[in-house]
């Protein structure tokens, strides 16, 4: 089997859902289990909400942030792709640390990259300072 669709959405947090929803529909014609369902939206949710949160934070901003993202089925794996077009992340492997968070004022744990590792297969971070990340994920379904 072999599919794909993308979708961009406002950098909203209502839209974190959405993107979960969307998703666990696209994965669907494979059967997936219960826990890769939810394995696959709790790893996206926590990209989101990164792209979301931080994206974004302190640019000035003419035209409405968007998030875009991308899933591809190839056999039994979906790939997933997350992007924004904000400020980057300086340093990602200081970024990826367990209990990082450049948002503790906010009650963040520091753990979406740590959660999108446990629940996915691979991740992938790529990120160019003033230009966006994106967050490369995949899962192998049974």
């Amino acid at each position: 089997m072999h599919n794909r669709m993308n979708i961009e959405f406002l950098a909203k947090s209502e839209n974190e859902a959405l993107a979960r929803i969307v998703a666990a529909a696209f994965v669907t014609p494979l059967n997936p289990t219960i826990a890769e369902i939810t394995d696959i939206k709790t790893a996206i949710s926590e990209a989101v909400t990164n792209a979301i949160i931080h994206g974004y934070d302190g640019m000035d901003i003419e035209d409405e942030p968007l998030v875009q993202m991308s899933c591809e089925i190839r056999e039994r794996r979906i790939y997933i792709e997350i992007r924004d077009c904000g400020r980057g992340i300086e340093d990602v492997e200081r970024a990826r640390e367990p209990l990082f968070t450049s948002k503790p004022e906010m009650e963040r744990s520091g753990m979406g990259f740590t959660v999108m590792e446990e629940f996915m297969d691979s991740l992938e971070v790529v990120s160019i300072p003033h230009q966006g990340t994106t967050i490369k994920l995949s899962k192998q379904l049974r």
